[in-house]
């Protein structure tokens, strides 16, 4: 299987520096920089430009006090960084919810949205020690914490979760959470379990959700997924058989789709609804469909 569509929140575009981050010096140097940008956070919404078509990049002076982390370099060596915070009122910018942020953006713009909320998200979550609940100070221009009390250092944490198409004689499992709307169907998914392997995990997640088993699981793509900070791991296994038995906890409905009606899902034309651009549902759906886009 093979496609050409971007993932999105995925190609990365700045160098993220890690050799610079424990040279505290370095990093107020590249904060002083004239050429340095920020991006500003607020309430985990990036601020993008007026119009909707790119992220606002904020001087120095434009940016509020707060959380700051250092997100790396572009390619000319300008420094990048981001902030969470409340903007002026008076800057050209909008605070825009994440996905619709990479939605807009559609390319690897998305990836620095992606960094920037989950860091950011992390760092509102850990202020205090998990070890002996004393306060934590940021360390590495953002990219640990160091309790104060007993010394413990804190690292952001990445949480994996399988994303997966069961298939069997031309046909793949979609199904729809309990929450989800009536006519919306996408992969079934499920964070990984401390001691397994990924394709065990795949195993298990269908079988637990759906009352399949399945073999040769096939990793495909990995995509980051910043609410809060999970890295999607997408897969495909053959179904031993047809038979669902649902969790309905988990699963309050599932099919078996045909490519042709995958195909027609994705053009927005047939009785249910498949996950966005944006999602490696949708990846996944179209891969194994061979529709690119």
């Amino acid at each position: 299987m093979s496609f050409t569509g971007h993932l999105g929140f995925t190609g990365a575009p700045l160098d993220r520096g890690d050799n610079l981050r424990r040279d505290a010096a370095a990093i107020q140097a590249l904060r002083m920089d004239p050429r340095a940008r920020f991006l500003i956070l607020h309430d985990l919404k990036p601020l993008m430009t007026e119009d909707g078509t790119d992220l606002f990049w904020a001087r120095r002076s434009e940016a509020p006090q707060g959380t700051g982390i250092f997100l790396g370099l572009t390619d000319d060596g300008d420094p990048r960084f981001a902030v969470d915070g409340e903007p002026d009122d008076d800057l050209p910018a909008r605070a825009t919810d994440a996905r619709i942020a990479g939605t807009a953006l559609g390319d690897a713009r998305a990836a620095i949205v992606a960094q920037a909320r989950s860091m950011l998200d992390w760092h509102r979550r850990h202020g205090f020690c998990a070890n002996c609940g004393a306060p934590t100070e940021i360390q590495k221009a953002g990219y640990s914490r160091l309790c104060g009390g007993c010394g413990a250092e804190h690292f952001p944490r990445v949480d994996p979760v399988v994303i997966m198409l069961a298939e069997r004689e031309g046909k793949a499992l979609v199904g729809r959470g309990p929450r989800f709307p009536a006519n919306f169907f996408s992969a079934l998914a499920g964070f990984v379990e401390p001691g397994e392997s990924l394709e065990e995990a795949v195993a298990r997640e269908l079988f637990e959700e759906a009352g399949i088993r399945v073999h040769d699981v096939r990793l495909g793509a990995s995509q980051p997924w910043p609410f809060p900070s999970s890295l999607m791991m997408g897969a495909f296994a053959q179904a031993d058989s047809f038979d669902l038995k649902l969790d309905e906890s988990e699963i309050a409905d599932a099919r078996w789709v045909t490519k042709a009606e995958v195909r027609a899902a994705l053009s927005g034309t047939a009785d249910w609804n498949a996950p966005p651009p944006l999602a490696i549902a949708h990846w996944l759906l179209a891969t194994w469909a061979g529709q690119d886009g």
